[in-house]
């Protein structure tokens, strides 16, 4: 992936209910006033931006500066289109776990970041196939095969890519709670986190063999964002 210069001030972009992983590309429209001034200023620089999930009640004060969790993931523009109005469609995909440092005042949000390297522990290496076998079982013989990304996900699991790469984009793709996701964002234990996943991931297993009652779920759509150059 992109290597990032924390030696520079990164811009923020703060949202209520988004979290990005490292790995997983992530869709974005940007038609505010100082985020427009934020993207100039991206692409005029590394085109790097630090996606941050807000803090609950950030409803009170959105329009200033609302709190954010300290943990957030630096992602690389990868493509962008910039609208005759201004507005701009990207597409940004997650390169590394950030710690926030500093923030610094101005017309958008941008701060000083401390890179967060992954922590693989010692003697993980058979625990971490077995989360990979585990990984592989749901994704083929649970109701989670069904999910319209699950083809793109059986086709990560038997790539060279480490499973806790993998298990960011599943989280970042099939896990609806934004809470849980930034949990899983501030974990640097690959075991623990894979884990945590597989946890997870069987909890949705189970609820979607159970039978259900009165009208049907809307259903979730994943669709592939378009090409933008």
């Amino acid at each position: 992936m992109a290597a990032v210069d924390f030696k520079q001030d990164i811009p923020l972009f703060p949202l209520p209910n988004c979290v990005l992983f490292p790995g997983a590309l992530l869709p974005l429209h940007i038609f505010e006033e100082r985020y427009r001034t934020m993207m100039a200023a991206a692409l005029a620089g590394q085109s790097v931006i630090a996606m941050a999930l807000l803090k609950a009640g950030w409803e009170k004060e959105y329009f200033g500066r609302p709190e954010i969790h300290p943990v957030v993931c630096v992602g690389k523009i990868v493509g962008h289109e910039r609208l005759p109005d201004g507005k701009y469609n990207l597409l940004l995909q997650g390169v590394s776990r950030a710690a926030l440092e500093n923030e610094k005042n101005g017309t958008f949000r941008a701060a000083t970041l401390t890179a967060l390297p992954d922590i693989v522990p010692p003697d993980s290496a058979d625990r971490l196939r077995d989360c990979r076998q585990k990984l592989a079982d749901l994704f083929a013989n649970s109701p989670l095969a069904q999910l319209p990304p699950a083809a793109s996900i059986r086709e990560m699991i038997g790539s060279c890519l480490p499973v806790w790469n993998i298990a960011d984009v599943v989280a970042f793709s099939l896990i609806p709670d934004c809470a849980t996701k930034q949990r899983l964002l501030e974990m640097r234990d690959v075991l623990l986190r894979t884990e945590e996943l597989l946890q997870i991931l069987n909890g949705l297993a189970q609820r979607k063999q159970e039978p259900r009652c009165g009208p049907r779920p809307a259903r979730t759509i994943f669709q592939t964002p378009p090409n933008m150059n």
